[in-house]
């Protein structure tokens, strides 16, 4: 999962105009399922097919009163996979699990949510490409692939052979209380405000100022009073007690917000950014809600993911007019998910396997409403590296 949530709150504006005059939304009912819609490949969807949706389904195995966070993984369509932590701290999964990573101590795929193995008491999860994290009283557990030590326990195995089918401990981290995970490498923000991180190097995005890869957590100089951590891909956003906002790891297409393309191996501005209230990193896009609920956006926009109107990339903070009065926000691979205090659900982007929702396979650049006020919906997770999109 690609949010993070700061100490500030949010306040909530009209809609705009551009917003008003989108496409209607899908029915939504009032059901009290968890939604979930686009591709379906090995099951990601959780609703016992492996069939595409271009609209929003009902998870009959899933309620949403039940669900605390979900938390999209995979590195293609064909590995997708979700984790999803209930409110009594338990965690169920489903997709892929070639890696280990439903942490049910097989390999087998599972199209239906089935608990974690010996898992209770969770704060929060995350999901990679191929492995979790849960949190848990301050310390973290890991599984699922290991190929760049992603899982922090001091072992690199580049194999299936090597993969960890059920839950162990991160080594040497405590006093941890969020935490987030991008393509095969970790991230942990500890109470004392301090960032940590572990797993692949390329690109500098474990922001040590190298690009050597740590089976360990290591601390990221440099970062102090970090309020909330938010993994893309191949880079990390961290909100700064005071509302500013840093950047390291890959700069291709923007991404890092630094009014350059350039690679970061050491936390950056940043630039044009201040009085941020949440942060929210994608594959390779990211978003901000400032504090008087103005949206700002940033990176890879090829797909028209940013929502701003146009396929241009942006290298720093664009104001997102369409966007106001947003309860959640999550960027995936090349599409975004957001839902309003209202409980409307809107995406934009991408769509060429119903990933939007609104049963077309038409690329949108303008936010468009998929599910109506009233929904139910409060929460939103979009697949960081995939097709695949949920509300809850």
């Amino acid at each position: 999962m690609t949010y993070a949530y700061g100490l500030r709150t949010a306040a909530g504006a009209v809609l705009t105009a551009a917003l008003a005059l989108a496409a209607p939304a899908q029915a939504a009912g009032t059901d009290p399922w968890v939604r979930s819609w686009g591709i379906n490949t090995v099951g990601q969807l959780g609703n016992g097919s492996l069939v595409n949706q271009q609209t929003p389904g009902s998870m009959r195995d899933l309620a949403r009163d039940e669900v605390r966070q979900l938390s999209a993984g995979g590195y293609s369509d064909a590995t997708g996979f979700v984790a999803a932590l209930l409110k009594d701290g338990t965690v169920r999964s489903w997709g892929n699990n070639t890696m280990g990573q439903l942490g049910n101590g097989t390999t087998v795929n599972q199209s239906t949510p089935a608990t974690v193995a010996g898992l209770s008491g969770v704060s929060r999860i995350a999901s990679g490409t191929t492995h979790v994290l849960a949190l848990r009283a301050g310390r973290l557990l890991a599984w699922g692939g290991n190929a760049y030590g992603e899982l922090g326990n001091g072992t690199i195995v580049p194999t299936k052979d090597g993969t960890q089918n059920l839950p162990l401990p991160v080594q040497s981290i405590d006093e941890v209380k969020d935490v987030s995970v991008g393509c095969a490498f970790s991230v942990a923000l500890r109470q004392d405000g301090s960032v940590w991180t572990w797993g692949t190097n390329s690109y500098g995005r474990l922001g040590l100022g190298d690009t050597n890869n740590r089976p360990t957590p290591q601390q990221v100089t440099g970062l102090s009073d970090i309020v909330a951590i938010s993994a893309g891909c191949q880079h990390v956003l961290a909100l700064t007690a005071e509302g500013t906002v840093k950047a390291w790891g890959r700069g291709q297409d923007g991404r890092l917000g630094t009014d350059s393309t350039d690679d970061s191996p050491l936390p950056a501005d940043v630039a044009h950014l201040d009085g941020v209230a949440r942060i929210y990193a994608g594959a390779r896009h990211n978003f901000a809600v400032l504090e008087d609920g103005e949206v700002r956006a940033w990176g890879a926009n090829a797909s028209g993911q940013l929502g701003d109107g146009t396929t241009t990339d942006r290298t720093t903070p664009v104001p997102i007019d369409a966007l106001r009065d947003i309860q959640d926000l999550d960027p995936g691979a090349n599409h975004t998910l957001a839902v309003r205090t209202d409980q409307s659900v809107l995406a934009w982007g991408d769509n060429a396997a119903g990933q939007l929702g609104d049963g077309t396979t038409k690329p949108v650049l303008v936010p468009v409403r998929v599910l109506p006020a009233g929904s139910g919906i409060t929460h939103v997770d979009a697949a960081t590296n995939a097709n695949s999109s949920y509300a809850y």
